[in-house]
Parts: C-alpha cells; structure tokens; sequence
C-alpha cells in the first residue's frame, strides 16, 4: 500500500492529462476497430500489441461510451488511448515513466 501512495505522489498532473491525438485503426466488424498506430504533438508512433481493452459508459444516456486500448509502442513505451465515439475522438495519456529527453 505505502508504495502505491508513493508512486501516487510521485505523478505528475501532466502524468494524468489525455492529450488530442490523430489514431490510425483497423476497421473490421466496425469503425475503429483497434489503434494501428498514433500521433501526438507531431509525433508518430506505432503500436506493436495492445495489453488491455475495456470500456466505460452506455448504459444510461448521460453516459456516453468510451473505449480505452491499452497500448505498447515498438520503442516500448507505454499508451493509454481513449475514444469516445460520441464525438469521434482520439486523445492519448502515457503510462510508462518519462527520463528528461523523452516528451510525449
């Protein structure tokens, strides 16, 4: 426990904030299927497995659906992407730990 609040303190806001993102998906048996590959800030990353998938929402009107992928980038790195189909939007949120030179 005392190691989850640590870690807890540890986050940053910016560690919590989903930034706008531009999502290249597999369409199949619907749109947007599952994330091929991401942009953010200009830069552009593919997506080399997705860990997890779940949703949140729907079953009532005020509680629109949104999809999270949880993702891992061929350099590695560690994604949340979310998409709300109600607006049809992609933003991003990383989950892996920053060194200095790493950005978004």
């Amino acid at each position: 426990m005392s190691a989850m609040l640590s870690m807890a303190e540890n986050d940053s806001v910016e560690d919590r904030i989903f930034h706008p993102a531009a999502v290249e998906c597999h369409s199949g048996y619907k749109a947007c299927e599952r994330p091929l590959a991401f942009t953010c800030q200009g830069r552009r990353r593919e997506i080399s497995e997705i860990l997890d998938r779940w949703y949140e929402g729907g079953l009532a009107a005020d509680k629109p659906v949104v999809n999270y992928f949880k993702v891992k980038t061929g350099q590695g790195r560690v994604f949340i992407l979310r998409y709300a189909a109600e607006s049809d939007a992609w933003s991003v949120r990383r989950m892996d730990p920053l060194t200095m030179e790493d950005k978004l």
